[in-house]
């Protein structure tokens, strides 16, 4: 039975009604006892919004336990075995969201509720580490923190890779150089290595992937170049396998690139490409297979509570279920600063940023890997990848962009975009200039005002950690931020300067490409 402005009152029936119309008859689950009955919706329960829908069952009806059937009914939908719901010594009927089956019997499982408004988590669960974003700082850390032997939730409200994301898209470079800032090149070397790493286990696994690309990664360089010639001196340091090319044997190895003012070259042989939505993907899924919990919801914004002396003991989700930890990391992104407006809006700036991929000629490999390395030029503030996967020579321009919101911006590209791409081809790589377009993407960054990484505690709440500003460079680094972050957690390191809050301000002065 269906009844109106319903609300549990503890210790009494499980049901008290607040109206007196007679209600409407629904359709009951297959298989469900005649004896049980639909209560709800709820009001002051927590966990659960008020059209969540529950079939109680007396506690004393064991006659179909463990039995299981097919479900016909669309509407009848429930959270996972194992997230239990009690309330007033009653059991409720479960099923399983995944494989849409009744699980008859089973002692307070779940609440039963409709397909687009599941509670993904109900209150009598803990995890010690919940994420929230499926990016891939996000996937990185939940992975880490699993290896390590936390119990974790990943949450993310479009899921891992999807077309929203800083982290989706088809590639993303990993390269060692960084002018003078080694830090980064040492997170990027250990990135390298953990990537190939997870890689090669899904290879062993059977899960046959070539989600890094060895193209190679050529900076074009100016003949005064300070930025470049800061990165020779560090790649040398950190040795890291590097050639610098003059400009003739430039034009020797890659006669299809027209050097104009390119003096010389530097050519990392052991970098290359990773294939962003699909790497992401991966991460996630073997983080799955850890036992990391996965679940596609939106976080709302939390609020501090003096009572738990500025902890944070759960967040609620858009759909008014709830996720309960010890520990919270936000990782999300462009949504970072919208989760927390009033400490990061004005020190997170995400912009808008278009993508290009021109069709190559049939049969021409001079603009595939096997004829040219990934390449950037960072005194005009473009970079180019060449045709993998078939998708066309990729080209982009790196200067931010505008203001862009991550939920609601349209993703077209514009007839300037284009034209300014164009107008780069015909001086770089002139037999691309007039290529026809074969696919366009608009992503974005979240950029810092220096371009450091944010990964702090949050300032009102000491379990809860913010880990962002990606900046346009941060994909490659996910595995080694997600090692920072378990750290931080596990306490076995701290926040390193550049990466702290109080270094972001509101204007923007880059300094890290």
């Amino acid at each position: 039975m269906r009844y109106r402005s319903a609300r549990i009152v503890p210790g009494t029936n499980l049901l008290s009604s607040m109206d007196s119309k007679e209600p409407e008859p629904v359709c009951r689950p297959p298989h469900c006892p005649e004896a049980a009955e639909e209560v709800g919706p709820f009001e002051d329960l927590p966990g659960v919004s008020a059209n969540r829908r529950v079939w109680s069952i007396d506690s004393s009806d064991n006659s179909s336990e463990g039995t299981t059937t097919d479900v016909p009914h669309a509407g009848h939908a429930v959270v996972p075995m194992g997230n239990s719901f009690v309330q007033s010594g009653q059991r409720f009927m479960a099923a399983d969201c995944i494989t849409d089956q009744i699980l008859e019997g089973s002692i307070c499982d779940a609440l039963v509720t409709t397909p687009d408004t599941i509670p993904l988590v109900t209150p009598n669960k803990t995890f010690d580490v919940a994420v929230v974003g499926a990016g891939v700082f996000g996937a990185w850390s939940a992975y880490q923190l699993s290896r390590a032997g936390a119990d974790v939730a990943l949450v993310d409200a479009y899921g891992p890779g999807n077309s929203r994301s800083s982290s989706g898209g088809e590639s993303r470079m990993i390269r060692m150089g960084y002018g003078p800032d080694q830090v980064y090149t040492r997170m990027a070397q250990r990135s390298l290595t953990l990537w190939q790493e997870l890689f090669n286990h899904r290879e062993v696994s059977g899960v046959s992937t070539r989600l890094f690309q060895p193209t190679g990664i050529l900076w074009l360089a100016r003949e005064n170049d300070s930025y470049c010639e800061a990165t020779l001196e560090t790649l040398h340091l950190c040795q890291v396998r590097h050639e610098r090319l003059e400009r003739k044997e430039l034009c020797r190895r890659y006669p299809q690139l027209e050097p104009g003012p390119v003096a010389w070259g530097i050519l990392e042989p052991d970098s290359g490409v990773l294939m962003a939505r699909q790497a992401v993907t991966a991460v996630v899924a073997e983080a799955q297979v850890r036992g990391v919990t996965f679940l596609e919801e939106a976080a709302v914004t939390p609020v501090a509570d003096s009572r738990h002396n500025s902890k944070l003991d759960s967040i609620e989700t858009v759909s008014g279920g709830r996720i309960f930890a010890s520990q919270f990391v936000f990782a999300c992104g462009p949504w970072l600063p919208k989760v927390f407006p009033a400490l990061l809006s004005q020190l997170i700036r995400v912009t808008r940023q278009e993508v290009f991929f021109f069709g190559v000629g049939a049969g021409d490999c001079r603009f595939g890997p096997e004829g040219m390395p990934a390449w950037i030029d960072f005194n005009d503030l473009v970079y180019g990848i060449p045709n993998l996967d078939n998708r066309g020579f990729k080209i982009a321009i790196d200067a931010h962009g505008p203001q862009f919101d991550p939920d609601s911006g349209d993703r077209i590209i514009s007839s300037e975009g284009l034209a300014a791409v164009r107008l780069y081809l015909a001086s770089r790589m002139p037999e691309l200039a007039n290529a026809p377009v074969s696919e366009t993407r608009v992503c974005q960054y979240e950029n810092t005002s220096s371009g450091d990484f944010l990964i702090d505690r949050h300032p009102a709440f000491e379990n809860v950690w913010l880990v962002g500003g990606g900046s346009g460079h941060g994909f490659k680094h996910g595995p080694a931020v997600g090692e920072h972050v378990a750290g931080l957690i596990s306490g076995d390191a701290e926040v390193a300067p550049r990466f702290a809050l109080a270094t972001k301000e509101q204007v923007q002065h880059r300094q890290v490409f």
